[in-house]
C-alpha cells in the first residue's frame, strides 16, 4: 500500500481539559470548534493556507484575546481537521489509502488551494492520489470503500468516479502488471518466486482474480463498479456470473434462518425496526444482483438462479425481479436439480409447503422457448434461392442438418426436463395441503411425448395418494372431471393394470 508523508516537525498537539493545542511559544488567538470539539490555535499558520478561515475571520468580530470559529459541518471530523492543522503548522503527517479521502474533503472544505499557496494541500493529495493510489489495485479498493463516509463530496471532487474507473480498467488486466497488494496476489507472486520466470510464463493468468476484492464494495459502490466492468467489454459474461455468485454467497448467507429469526415476536419496536431494516437491504442486495446478470444463457449456473429465486421468495422481492429469475431459469431449466426447484413457499393465502407457481412459471417458460424449429426452409426463401442460384444443393442440405440437429437438441432437453419435473413430482407430493389442480398442473406442462416410461409418474401419484388416503375417492373424481380426463383416465387405468398401485382405505 502506498503512503505519503509531509512536514518535518515532531507533533507536537496535546490535549488539556478537553481542548487540543499546540506546544508554541507564540500565544495562541483563534480557538476553531469542531463538531464539539474545541482546538486553541493559531492565525498565521492556518490563515496563511486555508481561505474559508480567512473569510470567516474578516466576516466575524475580533476580540482581544482570541477569536472563535465554529465549523460544525466539517468532513471527516476532528481526525481530518487535525490532518489540515497539522499540514498548516509543517508536523510530520503521513497519508494512505485510508484517509486521503477525509484529508481531500476536509482540505476542499478549508479550500486550501493553489490560490492561498502554492504546493497547498488539495494539490499535494490530489497528486498522490492520481499518480499513486488509482495506479494501485488494492489502494482503489480502499478508498472507494472509504467514500461513502463522504457520498457527497465524493461525488463532486469525482474521487468515487476516478477509483471505479481505475478498477475496471485493472479488472481486464493480466494479474502480473497490475500493482496487487492482497492475499491472492501474494500467493501469485509465491508461485513464481517458486517456480521461476519460466514457471510465471507457463501459468495461465487466473482470469476472475479480481472478483474476491470487489465483493469487500457495498451493494451501491459495488453496482456501479460492476456496471463499469461489464460496459467495458473485455471480461467474458461468464466471470461476470462468477463474480456475481460470490458477492452474493458472501453477502446473502442463511437468509432463510435470518429472517425466519427476524418473523419470530420481537421483544421490542426497536428489534422489530432493526430486523425490518436488515430484510429491506438484503432484499435491494438481491434486486440489485439480478439487475447486473448477464443476458447470455450458461453465463451462470442454474443452481444459482434458483438459490436468487428461492431468496427472493423469501425476501418478497419485486415481481419483476422474481419474473427476471423464472426467464432466466426457463432457459437452462434441463441443468436443475429437484432439490433446486424445491422453493420454500411464505405466502400468507397458502399453507402448502413449496411455491408450486413459480415452478409451473419456469415449465412454462421453458416449454415456449423450447419450441422445435422447422425442418425445412419457408417456400419462399426456397424459391428465391432457387431463382438466384446463390446456394448450392450442399449448402441446402447442412441447413437442413442443422436444422434437425436444433430440433433433437431441443427434444432431448424436453426428456431431461420430464424427469426432472416428474422427480419434482414425488417432492410435492409429500405434502397434504398440495391442492389436485396444482398437482395435475406440473405433470401436464410436460407434453406425454417427453416421457420415456411414466414410472416416475406414477410412483409420484402413489405417494400423493398415500398422503391423502382418506380423500382417495374424491380426488379420484375430482381427477376424472378435468379437462384432460381422458389422458389421466387412461393413466389411471394402465396403472392399477400394471399392479404399480394396490388401492387401500
Amino acid at each position: 500500500m502506498k503512503f505519503m508523508k509531509l512536514g518535518s516537525r515532531p507533533d507536537t498537539f496535546y490535549t488539556n481539559e478537553a481542548v487540543r493545542s499546540v506546544s508554541s511559544e507564540v500565544t495562541s488567538d483563534l480557538i476553531v470548534q469542531v463538531k464539539g470539539s474545541r482546538y486553541l490555535l493559531h492565525k498565521f499558520p492556518l490563515l496563511s493556507k486555508c481561505l474559508r478561515l480567512q473569510r470567516i475571520c474578516s466576516e466575524s468580530p475580533e476580540t482581544l484575546q482570541h477569536q472563535i470559529v465554529q465549523l460544525p459541518d466539517f468532513p471527516g471530523g476532528t481526525e481530518a481537521f487535525e490532518l489540515c492543522a497539522k499540514f498548516c503548522y509543517g508536523i510530520t503527517i503521513t497519508f494512505s489509502a485510508y484517509n486521503i479521502v477525509a484529508a481531500r474533503c476536509a482540505a476542499e472544505y478549508l479550500q486550501m488551494t493553489e490560490d492561498v499557496e502554492k504546493g497547498n494541500l488539495v494539490y499535494k493529495l490530489e497528486v498522490f492520489f492520481n499518480s499513486c493510489i488509482l495506479h494501485g489495485w488494492r489502494d482503489s479498493i480502499v478508498t472507494l470503500h472509504t467514500t461513502k463516509a463522504f457520498p457527497l463530496w465524493s461525488e463532486d471532487l469525482r474521487i468515487t468516479s476516478r477509483c471505479i474507473e481505475a478498477i475496471a480498467s485493472k479488472a481486464s488486466t493480466h494479474p502480473f502488471k497490475v500493482s496487487l497488494s492482497h492475499s491472492h496476489s501474494r500467493r501469485v507472486r509465491d508461485d513464481v518466486s517458486c517456480n521461476g520466470v519460466e514457471g510465471q510464463r507457463q501459468r495461465p493468468a487466473a482470469k476472475g482474480w479480481w472478483a474476491e476484492d470487489i465483493a469487500e464494495l457495498g451493494i451501491d459502490l459495488y453496482w456501479r463498479t460492476m456496471i463499469a466492468i461489464k460496459s467495458d467489454g473485455k471480461i467474458p459474461s461468464n466471470l461476470i456470473g462468477e463474480a456475481l455468485q460470490i458477492y452474493a454467497s458472501r453477502w446473502l448467507p442463511n437468509i432463510s434462518r435470518r429472517i425466519k429469526a427476524n418473523r419470530e415476536p420481537a421483544g421490542s419496536n426497536s428489534d422489530s425496526d432493526s430486523a425490518s431494516e436488515v430484510t429491506s437491504k438484503s432484499r435491494l442486495l438481491l434486486e440489485s444482483i439480478v439487475s447486473l446478470l448477464p443476458s447470455e444463457k450458461g453465463a451462470v449456473s442454474c443452481s444459482f438462479l434458483l438459490k436468487l429465486l428461492k431468496a427472493a421468495n423469501i425476501l418478497n422481492v419485486s415481481s419483476s425481479s422474481k419474473m427476471e429469475l423464472a426467464r432466466r431459469v426457463a432457459l437452462q431449466v434441463e441443468e436443475a436439480r429437484v432439490g433446486d426447484l424445491l422453493i420454500p413457499s411464505l405466502s400468507s393465502s397458502s399453507n402448502t409447503l413449496y411455491d408450486v407457481d413459480i415452478v409451473l412459471i419456469i415449465l412454462e417458460q421453458f416449454m415456449l422457448q423450447g419450441q422445435s424449429p422447422p425442418t425445412s426452409p419457408p417456400r419462399s426463401k426456397l424459391g428465391t434461392e432457387r431463382r438466384r442460384r446463390s446456394r448450392s444443393a450442399e449448402n441446402i442440405d447442412f441447413k437442413l442438418q442443422e436444422s434437425r440437429r436444433s430440433s433433437s437438441a431441443s427434444h432431448s432437453s424436453k426428456l431431461k426436463v420430464a424427469k426432472i419435473v416428474d422427480g419434482y413430482l414425488r417432492q410435492i407430493a409429500k405434502d397434504i395441503n398440495l391442492p389436485l389442480s396444482k398437482f395435475i398442473a406440473v405433470a401436464e406442462t410436460i407434453p406425454d411425448f417427453s416421457r420415456l416410461d411414466h414410472d416416475e409418474l406414477y410412483r409420484a401419484i402413489d405417494i400423493y395418494l398415500k398422503g391423502i388416503n382418506s380423500e382417495v375417492g374424491k380426488k379420484k373424481t375430482m381427477i376424472q372431471g378435468t379437462k384432460s380426463a381422458g389422458f389421466w383416465h387412461f393413466t389411471w387405468m394402465r396403472y392399477f393394470a400394471n399392479g404399480y398401485y394396490q388401492l387401500s382405505i
